[in-house]
């Protein structure tokens, strides 16, 4: 399975209003992806055992399927 992480630093020097509205553009990209991130659900989806996963109808090689099945169309 792949796992992206991305992290976007930055300085506290004064900027230009380019530097700003490009810095304010990308914490909101950022922002956007940890909301969109769906790590959380896929491990915690892990961490359960066989035994309540068959109880949600899942095995434990279809999680990642599980997660994204709305972003694909088999």
């Amino acid at each position: 399975m792949t796992d992206i992480t991305s992290q976007f630093s930055f300085s506290d020097r004064p900027r230009s209003g380019y530097e700003r509205m490009f810095a304010s553009l990308l914490r909101g990209m950022n922002a956007y992806a940890d909301a969109r991130s769906r790590r959380d659900r896929i491990a915690a989806l892990e961490a359960k055992s066989d035994a309540e996963l068959a109880r949600l109808g899942l095995k434990r090689d279809q999680i990642a399927y599980h997660v994204f099945r709305d972003m694909f169309y088999v």
